[in-house]
């Protein structure tokens, strides 16, 4: 039987924010059972802090820089092969439900169907989601006012003070979370039990503002909360330039941190019962044991790391770090945890092995199945403020950027990143031992794949009757031999 592929994916999801990544208060039970039967990967990072080229690269196995989509507004080239394409050139049914950010907003990746819930942009505005929504008579209050500048520049105090963090205004049947989770099952009822099938479940939340609907917002005491590490009671002077992101976070002091950090677990939490009910689907159907199933995000969320919020900023752990775990088919290395460096884009190879498929052309991800597998250096880039780039080894960091210049953090010693140490003369040889490497990787390693397409517009059209010529031609060539 050809192996089934669950593909979930959240939005800005903090990677320590999982109860088996130990943290002290949120509360993450189906998402620890489901590490239990696979591998949790501790040391997982985004390419790209930010969702659509963060989503391309996923889909591609590809760094930014070789599929080329650079921002949230973007649209992946035509000749950039995927893992659903080549899936479903090999005969998979493939499915997508939730946010994808694609522009357009249903551009084919490989998917034969798709049911979207977008967020940013002007895929809100056709997708099936707000469709629904829209027949209901319901609107998204309170994302539209965090998401859409027309509506966010006339927001009432309440909502900066607070940073957004509040109830939905919709019940809960309606909230995205609960809507990407009802059509993600309906999909999975309809899988057969002769393999074969790919869905990607990818969740908006929890992705700001954070919004809980009712019966989830009050799951968290604030005041029970313990603030995560990395937390500074100010702003530190490296970071000032990135005080006044998306909100002024100078005012943030810790109760509203933990506000912020309450809403933001609930949506956790209800998205942990959602994925839950997929999980217990597919037990039900006896399809579980033989799927192979990931669980990530798209990037990472400050959450009080250097006194920030949300995702504007320096390339430190918590926003360019994501949650990862792999249930492989027949839960083989069950319970493992691995502290290989390893990226976004090694999905793509991973489900391609476990399929049995090979990829059209090299990628620079790795198969996840090999249980040594990992890499010597990770790298991420930004474009949002000029350009800005990280080379992380299993002990060093590198960023550098137009805004902040260079810093170098030693993670064993320092692992909240507020000791730069690129000025360091005892430093000197690991970072230009990092440096090189980076521009290795950007010059020989991270390149654009070939563009073939013999089918593209020409000017006008050929001569016709090449295969006589070619017939022609070669009896010349056996008359001169």
């Amino acid at each position: 039987m050809a192996t089934n592929v669950l593909v979930i994916q959240a939005d800005q999801f903090r990677a320590d924010c999982l109860g088996l990544a130990g943290n002290p208060d949120v509360r993450t039970p189906h998402l620890d059972q489901l590490a239990r039967d696979g591998v949790h990967y501790r040391n997982a990072y985004a390419p790209f802090p930010v969702c659509t080229p963060s989503r391309y690269s996923l889909l591609s196995g590809l760094h930014v820089r070789q599929h080329g989509g650079w921002s949230n507004h973007c649209t992946l080239a035509p000749g950039i092969e995927t893992f659903p394409r080549a899936l479903r050139a090999a005969g998979y049914r493939t499915a997508a439900v939730g946010k994808m950010h694609f522009t357009p907003t249903y551009l084919d990746v490989g998917y034969d169907h798709l049911m979207l819930a977008e967020q940013h942009g002007p895929g809100r505005y056709d997708d099936d989601y707000h469709r629904d929504l829209a027949a209901a008579g319901l609107a998204p209050v309170t994302d539209l006012l965090d998401q859409e500048q027309e509506f966010r520049a006339k927001a009432p105090l309440t909502y900066w003070d607070s940073y957004g963090a509040g109830r939905s205004n919709l019940p809960v049947e309606w909230h995205s979370t609960t809507w990407i989770g009802e059509q993600a099952r309906k999909v999975l009822e309809s899988w057969s039990d002769e393999g074969g099938q790919l869905l990607h479940v990818s969740f908006i939340k929890p992705h700001h503002p954070f919004d809980p609907p009712a019966g989830w917002d009050d799951t968290y005491d604030p005041e029970a909360l313990t603030p995560l590490p990395g937390w500074t009671d100010s702003i530190p002077a490296a970071d000032l330039p990135h005080q006044r992101e998306y909100f002024d976070y100078e005012p943030l002091d810790l109760p509203r941190l933990r506000q912020v950090m309450a809403h933001y677990y609930a949506t956790i939490a209800h998205l942990d019962e959602e994925i839950g009910s997929l999980l217990d689907l597919l037990r039900e159907r006896r399809l579980y044991d033989d799927t192979l199933i990931v669980f990530t995000s798209d990037h990472g969320e400050y959450l009080g790391f250097h006194h920030l919020l949300l995702k504007d900023g320096p390339m430190y752990d918590p926003v360019v770090k994501v949650p990862f775990l792999i249930k492989f088919p027949g839960q083989g290395r069950a319970g493992e945890t691995s502290d290989a460096l390893v990226s976004l884009i090694d999905i793509a190879p991973t489900v391609l092995s476990a399929c049995e498929l090979e990829p059209a052309t090299p990628l620079p991800g790795v198969d996840l199945g090999e249980p040594a597998a990992g890499h010597e250096y990770v790298f991420a880039e930004d474009r949002r403020h000029g350009s800005a780039g990280m080379a992380r080894t299993d002990r060093y960091k590198l960023l550098w950027s137009d805004v902040a210049g260079q810093a170098l953090f030693d993670l064993g010693a320092d692992p909240y990143e507020l000791t730069n140490l690129a000025g360091d003369p005892a430093h000197a040889d690991v970072l230009q031992r990092i440096r090189a490497a980076a521009a290795h990787w950007a010059l020989y390693e991270a390149t654009p794949p070939t563009y073939l397409d013999p089918a593209a517009p020409q000017s006008r059209e050929g001569n016709g009757g090449g295969a006589a010529r070619h017939d022609q031609f070669a009896e010349s060539v056996a008359r001169h031999s």
